[in-house]
């Protein structure tokens, strides 16, 4: 069987979480992260290495938080976003302290990954569906594919939050089951009706609760790396003199690369529930959905203690 990693992101500051890591935030009935099950999941659908895309500042907690623990049964690769790693000619202005977005933190794995690997965000719960289809789209793909990806679909009203709002990639779908966009849609709220998109004078424009949305669930390539590292440093070239802030994220870049006619990207949709920790208040929820999978039987008790 072809070998296949899982690239955790784990980088991100998460400030609508407030103080804290929240990727290793303990919610799980033994003091388990949320992605201790999506490695767990991944391991069980067939992948064969870990990756972690941490800041340098916190590979401390993360070797002993989860690495140490993961290295007695997976082979474990670490990479290491940081504001000065940019493609030729760019520099950090000294004003930056913010992430550069999830294309840069992928790129920091471009001289580690050698195999096909799907792409997950460290405080999402994706469920064991989609790390099977993902899977099994990787492992039958040509080596030094690079134009055939896939992404994972998720059903909008089970990607909601009850503390706030979301951000969510929403997709569009030809009947063959090809992405034909995903649009980046900020300040998702989850209404009494369904769903909908607070705009800036506080009307609601409703969305259809049925639509798919990106998760930040890819199945990628190596070879699909080339694409982000030329995205990348046209977003740099094009950026604001001045401009702090502003991140290039993968769905942005997936979009434009399908805009460009350069990519074809397979959606393998799940009817599995998402959820994570975005707010604090979101803790308790995930606790509890954790503890009832427990129960039922979906996850042991104590992941790793067999």
């Amino acid at each position: 069987m072809k070998k296949t990693a899982l690239v955790i992101l784990a980088a991100g500051l998460g400030s609508r979480y407030g103080n804290g890591i929240k990727q290793l935030e303990p919610v799980g009935p033994k003091g388990e992260f949320i992605m201790d099950y999506s490695i767990y999941d991944a391991l069980a659908a067939g992948f064969t290495k870990i990756v972690f895309i941490i800041r340098r500042d916190l590979e401390k907690e993360f070797r002993q938080g989860i690495g140490r623990r993961i290295e007695k049964i997976a082979q474990v690769e670490y990479a290491f976003q940081e504001l000065e790693d940019l493609p030729q000619g760019f520099t950090c202005p000294k004003e930056r302290t913010k992430p550069w977005g999830t294309v840069q933190a992928l790129l920091a794995c471009r001289n580690i990954l050698s195999e096909p690997f799907a792409v997950i965000n460290a405080d999402d719960y994706y469920g064991k569906e989609a790390f099977r289809r993902v899977h099994d789209f990787l492992v039958k793909l040509p080596d030094g594919e690079r134009h055939s990806v896939c992404m994972a679909g998720f059903v909008l009203a089970n990607t909601l939050s009850d503390n706030g709002v979301v951000t969510r990639g929403i997709c569009t779908v030809d009947a063959a089951g090809k992405l034909i966009r995903v649009t980046e849609t900020r300040n998702i709220l989850k209404t009494n009706g369904g769903a909908g998109i607070v705009k800036d004078g506080g009307q609601i424009e409703p969305l259809d609760v049925d639509s798919l949305v990106s998760m930040n669930m890819w199945g990628l390539t190596p070879a699909f790396l080339q694409y982000l590292g030329e995205g990348f440093a046209c977003f740099l070239k094009e950026l604001p003199e001045g401009d702090c802030k502003s991140e290039y994220l993968l769905p942005t870049a997936v979009d434009e690369l399908l805009q460009a006619d350069e990519i074809q990207v397979e959606v393998l949709s799940s009817r599995d529930t998402w959820f994570g920790v975005t707010y604090k208040e979101d803790k308790k929820v995930v606790q509890e959905a954790l503890e009832k999978l427990t129960k039922q039987g979906e996850y042991p008790l104590g992941l790793y203690d067999a």
